[in-house]
């Protein structure tokens, strides 16, 4: 459920969680068995997990078929042809984490142990010569349960055309922006895994987050000479425990297939130093209930700028990112569940990371989302409320990492707000400041 219908809201509330807070279970990591599968370390692929370097992007791209130990193959003439990998393409992954909130909601602790907090299984590698897949299922702790999480099924060649060697390729994946290589894009970007309790804003740009896992999109993407990335993918709703095909108990439902697309420019500095620029868009026609009658409509136009640079005994890397969103919420406002038909979301997040020896990283960043006065969709209410009917909210977010091996990470990560649910002081109407939700997190991360 997305968007902004009441029986949605509850999903909503937790949207920036995905874009800003970095929920867990929305995040797909480095893969222990493309390691083995290359027979290659993590670091060849990334520069600090989970950011792929320009080999990393380039794995990807190409379906996750890159191969380095030997394959079963048929022999003689069979038809058709066999490949397989000698192992079966399996990892797993665990997080445990403690959160610690400045000011403790009414009627709860400051502070909470999650263990595990995510605990992650990954069907993850080459399937045949031009197809591979990363396909994650995730027990998460508050649901107390497994669920279907990100899945990226690709098909990929290489050509030339003119004289530049080219990829092409087909993606099929349940996430908007999972298919990306840059971690500009919000199912990549910082923070890549932060508390699954602390108090999140009350909004973000749908294709920031609230569509992960509910959408099913066909996608085809080609990458020109080293430099020149183009996609277009189209999602339509393949909701996860509601009933198939959907029908009127539907809530936040696609109308048909909506467009996704992508355009990014890679300059290659010399060395291992990069800078992309790129844009991207989402089109979206969202039934708020049923799966007939008016639609509300979002557009997001988003642009976005990576820099990598090797500096010293490690490597510096800035990334920043930016969405407009404008809705047409006819069909809430025929509803009663907004107070005009025309609102925007803005979103914009930067920051800056440096990791030392591939061992020691610092990275921080800074959030800013404003978004359309709204009396009805953002209400007063303890902890989570609007006193200003504002979904705005801004502030810092620093963290430090040590790797103790390539796949094993710990962090400590604090984020500080300077505005949260339109204001700085007594935001809810309820007393609480912005402050109040300052978080304290810390986190082991193990893959094997």
């Amino acid at each position: 459920m997305i968007g902004i219908s009441r029986a949605g809201k509850g999903i909503v509330a937790a949207a920036l969680a995905a874009a800003f807070m970095g929920l867990a279970a929305g995040a797909a990591w480095a893969i222990p068995s493309f390691a083995r599968q290359t027979n290659l370390s993590c670091n060849s692929c990334h520069n600090g997990f989970p950011k792929l370097s320009s080999f990393g992007r380039l794995f990807k791209l190409n379906a996750y078929t890159l191969t380095g130990i030997k394959a079963i193959e048929s022999t003689g003439n069979n038809n058709p042809v066999l490949k397989l990998t000698s192992f079966m393409p399996m990892s797993a992954m665990l997080q445990t984490s403690l959160t610690s909130i400045r000011t403790a909601e009414p009627g709860e602790k400051g502070f909470d142990v999650e263990f595990p907090q995510q605990l992650s299984f990954f069907l993850a590698g080459e399937i045949t010569p031009y197809l591979g897949t990363l396909i994650q299922a995730t027990y998460d702790d508050q649901s107390g349960r497994f669920g279907w999480d990100n899945a990226d099924i690709r098909l990929a060649t290489r050509t030339k055309i003119g004289k530049k060697d080219t990829i092409v390729g087909l993606t099929l994946n349940n996430n908007p922006t999972v298919q990306d290589v840059w971690n500009t894009a919000p199912a990549w970007s910082f923070p890549f895994v932060a508390s699954g309790v602390a108090p999140a804003l009350m909004t973000s740009a749908i294709s920031a987050g609230p569509l992960a896992q509910q959408v099913a999109g066909l996608g085809a993407y080609a990458f020109y000479g080293g430099s020149l990335y183009g996609e277009i993918s189209f999602y339509a709703s393949t909701p996860q425990g509601g009933p198939h095909p959907a029908d009127e108990t539907a809530t936040d439902t696609l109308a048909g297939v909506n467009p996704y697309w992508r355009l990014a420019y890679q300059f290659n500095l010399g060395g291992a130093s990069t800078l992309e620029l790129g844009t991207y868009g989402l089109a979206a026609r969202l039934y708020p209930q049923g799966i007939s009658g008016p639609t509300d409509r979002f557009t997001d136009l988003a642009l976005d700028l990576q820099f990598e640079k090797p500096l010293g005994p490690g490597g510096l890397s800035v990334y920043a990112n930016w969405i407009h969103e404008r809705q047409d919420l006819r069909a809430s406002f025929l509803a009663g569940n907004v107070s005009q038909a025309a609102n925007d979301v803005e979103t914009f997040a930067a920051n800056a990371a440096y990791i030392f020896r591939n061992t020691y990283g610092l990275t921080v960043g800074v959030f800013d989302l404003h978004g359309t006065s709204d009396p009805i969709l953002y209400v007063p209410g303890s902890v989570t409320g609007s006193r200003r009917h504002l979904p705005n909210g801004s502030g810092l977010i620093v963290q430090a990492s040590v790797y103790a091996w390539q796949n094993a990470m710990f962090a400590l990560q604090y984020t500080l707000y300077t505005q949260f649910n339109g204001a700085r002081t007594n935001y809810d109407g309820f007393g609480r400041n912005a402050s109040d939700n300052n978080t304290l997190y810390a986190v082991f991360w193990i893959a094997f």
